[in-house]
């Protein structure tokens, strides 16, 4: 009996060396210990190879599950230019940059019409301006509203955002498209794809060293009277190219790290349409 006990005692321990070599549970190692009365001797290298392999399987399902997810965007031309009309808002729109631009965007479009046409149509926010006793403004309209102030320049005026502009822009083309608080590459792939861009940056480029704060019908808003929007034609690794209402002059070179700062400081304002 003691033979046929000690075989089977050895095979008992096998199956349960086998057992744990497949599961390494804990379970397994203490019904060893309780058979052979002997604890088992657990390298911490059998435990590093075997995390390193749970790892492993972990870091391969996390690769197809990216892989399952939403799609890698598709690569795009290092560099694009596109020729689009050349419109200067002065002296007409001495505070319409914004809706020169949406003329150009729109003749590149196909349609016939002009800044005066469109500034005429563009929102508007008529909310009266009030002073504070320093001088500063206490209380204007909103540019997210529509157009504060007064375009011309008979009176002070101010400018136009980006959530009223583009509905001017749908009542012409319905597949306006806001690219708003998105990156800079997405303007380059609509450009790339042969639309130019309308996007909101500072006169001259320049960064903005007074900020003004002022309370509006929804709230109060922060932003610079050096405010300015341009229509963007091209881009290449280190210049943006751009279609400039100040001057009226197309394909205007500006440094890339400084266009994109200026537009960042904006609020990385940008409207566009889809074919």
């Amino acid at each position: 009996m003691s033979g046929v006990g000690n075989v089977l005692k050895v095979t008992l321990s096998l199956l349960l060396i086998i057992s744990l070599a497949i599961s390494s549970g804990g379970l397994t190692l203490a019904l060893y210990a309780k058979i052979t009365g002997k604890p088992w001797a657990f390298s911490a290298a059998f435990i590093a190879a075997d995390d390193n392999h749970r790892q492993d399987d972990q870091n391969a399902g996390d690769e197809e599950s990216t892989e399952d997810g939403e799609a890698a965007p598709e690569p795009y031309p290092s560099s694009a230019m596109l020729t689009a009309p050349a419109i200067r808002q002065y002296p007409e729109l001495y505070s319409g940059c914004e809706v020169t631009s949406l003329a150009m965007l729109l003749q590149f479009a196909g349609f016939d019409k002009d800044k005066m046409e469109l500034a005429e149509e563009m929102p508007k926010d008529p909310t009266p301006i009030r002073y504070n006793e320093d001088g500063s403004i206490a209380y204007w309209g909103n540019p997210n509203l529509g157009f504060v102030g007064e375009v011309t320049g008979k009176a002070k005026g101010f400018g136009i955002f980006h959530t009223a502009l583009i509905k001017q822009l749908e009542s012409y083309i319905p597949s306006a498209v806001d690219l708003t608080g998105g990156e800079f590459e997405d303007i380059e792939r609509h450009i790339a794809g042969g639309i130019p861009v309308i996007a909101w940056t500072t006169i001259t480029f320049r960064i903005p060293d007074k900020w003004v704060v002022w309370d509006t019908p929804i709230g109060p808003i922060k932003t610079t009277f050096i405010e300015h929007a341009v229509l963007v034609v091209g881009y290449d690794e280190n210049y943006v190219y751009v279609n400039d209402p100040y001057s009226g002059k197309a394909q205007v070179k500006v440094d890339k790290a400084r266009f994109i700062e200026t537009w960042e400081l904006m609020g990385k304002q940008a409207i566009t349409y889809t074919n």
